[in-house]
């Protein structure tokens, strides 16, 4: 048994070489976030500037094509272009920026002309593939929700459906209005996820190895993302899988400011 001073002494080294470790794990800890914003960034970056490149070999390889596409195509791309620039902006304000700390920006938003405007910029990306858009999307239907970030998860959703889709086929796309809620359900024909993948699709940097390439692939964040602004929205985000098709379906409140509001309420009591 060691005399009263040194069991002090060991006590006191071995506070420090605790102390020491958590600062360790720590710093690992932060670094392993930067390097996470540093891909989901990368990610993100992916979607304006596919679209900005489709839009650009459009006008490229269309011999006759009329001054009037040629605005609207330039219009579209530029509008990408502008995207990736605020995604940039992001990029540079990484060190007060981190995944798990969205916050919502609610406004009242048309999210039927959202939908159209935003299925109409993929065109040339399906081209590629040979896919074609089947749309089911009433007019006028508005909500309440943070703009911005819910483009990024319809962004993820219909670039995850190209990448998977069997070519020559359709991508579904379908908007329901109910008392309070909103449905969104994308949907397209490819090989069937199996259950023990589907459980873990919106896992951080999980991919499904089947149809994933160098070239396309992502890193596994576009999913998780969603479902994290889909959460903070106050809405649910599920996949299903069965028979050759792959299914989406996001339900989010009609005013996701009163879902925040009484979580806020409810947390502070």
């Amino acid at each position: 048994m060691l005399p009263d001073n040194l069991n002090s002494i060991e006590q006191d080294l071995n506070l420090v070489r605790t102390q020491a470790l958590d600062r360790i794990r720590t710093a690992q800890k932060a670094e392993q976030q930067k390097e996470d914003l540093l891909v989901y960034l990368a990610h993100d970056l992916k979607t304006p500037l596919t679209s900005v490149i489709g839009y650009l070999k459009l006008i490229e390889d269309e011999p006759e094509i009329t001054p009037e596409l040629i605005q609207k195509y330039s219009g579209i791309a530029r509008g990408k272009a502008e995207r990736l620039e605020l995604l940039i902006n992001e990029f540079f304000e990484m060190t007060r920026y981190r995944i798990h700390e969205f916050s919502l920006e609610p406004v009242k938003t048309n999210l039927s002309r959202m939908l159209m405007q935003m299925t109409y910029e993929f065109h040339p990306i399906l081209a590629e593939k040979g896919l074609q858009w089947k749309l089911e999307i009433p007019e006028q239907v508005e909500v309440v929700c943070d703009t911005d970030k819910l483009e990024r998860v319809i962004d993820n959703l219909i670039q995850n459906a190209i990448y998977y889709s069997d070519a020559n086929t359709e991508l579904f796309l379908s908007l329901i209005q109910m008392e309070d809620v909103v449905r969104i359900c994308i949907r397209n024909r490819g090989q069937t996820i199996p259950q023990e993948k589907l459980e873990r699709i919106f896992e951080q940097f999980y991919r499904l190895d089947y149809a994933r390439s160098t070239r396309t692939g992502g890193a596994g964040l576009g999913l998780a993302i969603a479902r994290e602004i889909v959460t903070l929205h106050g809405g649910t985000i599920t996949a299903h899988s069965s028979e050759g098709t792959i299914e989406f379906v996001m339900q989010l409140p009609m005013d996701c400011q009163k879902i925040v509001r009484n979580t806020e309420e409810t947390s502070h009591k």
